[in-house]
């Protein structure tokens, strides 16, 4: 059900790239818990009134993933996204056990989350939104835990930015979030009793694997990953190979479910320039500088696939 907005007809789905959400397609679907199940460890933890502010692909992911367990909030900016992202999320409940499409409602006002307990911020990797958003999600919903799904930001620096570094903490699904079993969870010191416990058994109540990461860009998957990509795209600048059989090295011969030139353009060349160029800022190590190829991408408007044309044509 949508609330406060009207329908419009269907458009073209436009997808906010998270940072870490681009990573990769897994060939098998991870096991689920029974949506009964779900519910009565939601309920014993603590989170009984989730809510997701974002409309693209991480934040339909999660509000499908959480309706098997629980009635769950998606806030949405516009009456467009938010027709969007009911369409999406919608479409991905049929992919979770035990999904139920009943159990989402969109809505476009923030009011609606004053009694949330718990609110993830899904938007574009930008601090300056993300900072901008946390603030007013804190302002909507009082009492709620804050979750970010930055990869490349400072989790600290945006809860002491917002004001409320006792509610704040990172939360990194990856995508597609109704299939990949790992949440990558940043939990900075002084947060508030209880947060940890409560996260860690909602995170679990909905299948997934948590692992706790240290505070710094690129958690652990990011930081190791794309290091691998830049390389090969440096490989590619070198030696003058085609895209495909780099990435055909890689899948048939380190046995990868997809190539790293292709991994790059499913996370978005603008969205990788990005993280390397945090990665970068942090460490000072050349192997995390964007190599010069993506800026190229950049200044011709390739982004990958969102945009129809990266490594690889997609028209």
């Amino acid at each position: 059900m949508i609330a406060h907005f009207e329908r419009r007809p269907a458009e073209n789905l436009e997808i906010l790239r998270s940072t870490a959400a681009r990573l990769t397609e897994r060939a098998f679907t991870p096991p689920r818990r029974r949506g009964r199940d779900r519910q009565a460890t939601v309920s014993a933890q603590g989170y009984e009134r989730p809510a997701l502010a974002g409309s693209g692909t991480i934040a339909c992911g999660l509000a499908a993933t959480s309706s098997a367990g629980s009635k769950t909030l998606l806030l949405a900016r516009s009456d467009a996204s938010a027709w969007r992202a009911e369409e999406q999320a919608h479409s991905l409940c049929a992919k979770v056990d035990e999904g139920d499409p009943g159990n989402l409602r969109v809505t476009t006002d923030p009011a609606d989350l004053a009694e949330c307990d718990l609110v993830i911020e899904a938007i574009i990797e930008q601090e300056d939104a993300k900072a901008k958003l946390l603030s007013d999600l804190a302002e909507s919903a009082p009492d709620a835990d804050l979750a970010t799904t930055t990869s490349s930001l400072s989790v600290a620096g945006l809860g002491q930015r917002i004001g409320h570094p006792e509610r704040t903490f990172g939360l990194h699904p990856f995508n597609p979030v109704v299939r990949m079993e790992l949440i990558e969870l940043c939990l900075p010191d002084g947060l508030r009793d209880g947060v940890a416990a409560r996260i860690r058994g909602w995170c679990e109540s909905l299948g997934k694997t948590v692992v706790e990461v240290p505070d710094e860009p690129g958690f652990v998957v990011n930081k190791l990953l794309f290091p691998y990509l830049f390389d090969a795209v440096r490989l590619l600048e070198r030696t003058g190979m085609k895209p495909e059989e780099i990435d055909r090295c890689m899948t048939l011969g380190a046995g990868y479910p997809m190539g790293p030139l292709a991994l790059l353009d499913l996370v978005g060349i603008d969205v990788g320039a990005a993280i390397g160029e945090a990665l970068y800022a942090d460490t000072g190590e050349d192997r995390h500088r964007p190599p010069g190829r993506l800026e190229t991408l950049l200044g011709e408007g390739k982004l990958g696939r969102k945009s129809g044309a990266g490594f690889y044509d997609y028209g």
